[in-house]
């Protein structure tokens, strides 16, 4: 029979994502808006983007913090663009993002010092071939595939090269070692809810070397520069960013933070993320006809939930129709390029109750497409 009880809230999109519970638009602190980014008001506000980012994250008091353009896209390929060329690069590749990143260091950059460490969908690449005298780039958590990186155990406190790190699904709901990452990037709009359109972009004191010791040989883009005559740009770490910011997403932002922290910080986002996904969980292991697209059940991701299904694609594609036209869940198909499937996110801003209502939909959605 169809269930009777429906997720309070539909939203499970990977990005953007679920807003917060009990969000509300108009509680926002809105003084910023109609202001210049540059004024007193507008500098502060993305001052604290900056720094209350680094205080609930608990970084190392050396690594700086800046609100970038362009969402996590933008700001990984600041980095690339302003940091890659001075060492050979091993990059990562197992799902879509770290797919273009490959190809943007292969045939925009055309850097002719490369290794491509593969795996398929489900998988991880073999960790142990990484050379960590090159610089190193990486997603800590596969959106598409739901593929993470178990620990930071593979990267060695000391190395040759930098380490670079496309955080954007990750952040804010996994143990993440600081100190073995030199750049780390993300946007809004994943695990903390928040606008599309920005980016952060985290760099540690050996990043700002390179920085300051090497001069990349291609043309720079103005919205990459963080040097200026050999020196770091140093108000872009504390609120005066390169381009004009959303003040409305800024204090989304800033929201969300406050949210964060209320939950107890890192430790109660991460905790509520992974009791989300210890819901999917104990379904997976009661119905055999749905699995996690990962293999190795410690990569498994406790944010973008990828399962596949006993299914044919048609059959998967109604199933996801069937939920949608239910106002049961909203934009859970697997994404485009990755095997056919779900995709349920399972972030701190998703209750796990509306997680417990939705599990006995996707069983009657299976029946009714499999029928």
């Amino acid at each position: 029979m169809q269930p009777s009880l429906k997720p309070t809230n539909p939203n499970f999109s990977s990005g953007p994502c679920a807003k917060r519970p009990g969000y509300d638009v108009s509680k926002l602190q809105l003084d910023t808006l109609g202001r210049s980014h540059r004024s007193a008001l507008g500098k502060k506000a993305l001052g604290l983007a900056c720094s209350e980012t680094a205080r609930i994250l608990g970084l190392p008091d050396d690594y700086r913090v800046a609100v970038v353009p362009a969402s996590d896209t933008g700001a990984i390929e600041m980095a690339m663009w302003s940091l890659l060329g001075a060492r050979g690069v091993d990059v990562l590749e197992w799902e879509t993002f770290s797919a273009t990143w490959t190809n943007d260091i292969l045939e925009q950059l055309k850097l002719p010092d490369v290794r491509v460490i593969t795996a398929d969908y489900g998988d991880l690449p073999d960790l142990a071939r990484v050379d960590f005298n090159n610089d190193v780039v990486f997603v800590w958590n596969g959106t598409t595939s739901g593929v993470k990186v178990p620990d930071g155990d593979w990267i060695p406190d000391a190395r040759g090269g930098l380490t670079l790190c496309d955080a954007t699904s990750a952040i804010f709901a996994m143990d993440m070692p600081w100190h073995k990452l030199d750049v780390i990037t993300y946007s809004w709009q994943k695990v903390l809810g928040g606008e599309g359109a920005h980016g952060m972009l985290i760099l540690s004191p050996r990043a700002v070397e390179r920085l300051l010791t090497y001069t990349p040989p291609w043309p720079m883009p103005k919205i990459f520069r963080m040097t200026t005559n050999g020196k770091l740009n140093e108000g872009l770490f504390k609120g005066d960013t390169i381009n004009t910011p959303s003040m409305l997403c800024v204090a989304d932002y800033l929201d969300a933070l406050q949210w964060a922290d209320s939950l107890g910080g890192l430790p109660g986002l991460i905790a509520k993320s992974r009791a989300n996904l210890a819901v999917i969980e104990k379904f997976v292991a009661q119905n055999d006809w749905i699995q996690f697209l990962a293999k190795d059940p410690a990569t498994v991701s406790n944010t973008s939930v990828c399962l596949t299904l006993t299914a044919s694609d048609a059959q998967v594609k109604k199933m996801v129709a069937l939920l949608d036209e239910q106002g049961v869940a909203y934009d859970i198909g697997a994404y485009k390029d990755a095997p056919a499937g779900l995709r349920i996110w399972c972030g701190a801003t998703v209750e796990a109750a509306d997680l417990h209502a939705l599990l006995p939909w996707l069983a009657w959605a299976y029946r009714e497409a499999t029928a």
